[in-house]
């Protein structure tokens, strides 16, 4: 029955236009953010009994908008904007609770004051570079 399939509207990191400048490149990575951040939600709320395939689908969303996001951070040339749009990125990787990656990441951001917060914000960011 076709008539009743939709087809679903392609998600924000799937657009494939270029962000022009650093701006709309910020705000592109805010947008992927906020998308990725419902589905971690959505994830921690799955019951049932095809919770688990439900699961493994929105955690290879989640993938697709980090990967994007860091694809796009990758290209920004003001160090001061690529620190905040990272920041976003590691506060998303500690709400999915992928901790080794926001570890990664906090190394990335040269601005001592946005880590500073970060560190604030998620002191189980500490914990990890403590030892090393």
């Amino acid at each position: 029955m076709r008539w009743f399939r939709k087809d679903r509207p392609p998600e924000v990191w799937e657009i494939d236009a270029q962000p022009e400048g650093d701006i709309e490149a910020a705000q592109r990575i805010r947008e992927i953010c906020l998308s990725a951040a419902a589905i971690v939600e959505r994830m921690a709320t799955l019951r049932g009994p095809k919770a688990e395939s439900q699961r493994n689908a929105e955690g290879e969303r989640y993938q697709a908008a980090m990967k994007r996001g860091l694809e796009i951070a990758k290209k920004m040339s003001d160090d001061a904007m690529r620190d905040v749009s990272v920041s976003q990125i590691i506060r998303l990787s500690v709400k999915a609770n992928h901790l080794k990656t926001a570890r990664v990441l906090l190394r990335a951001i040269q601005s001592e004051k946005i880590r500073a917060e970060l560190i604030a914000e998620n002191p189980v960011l500490t914990d990890q570079d403590a030892a090393s």
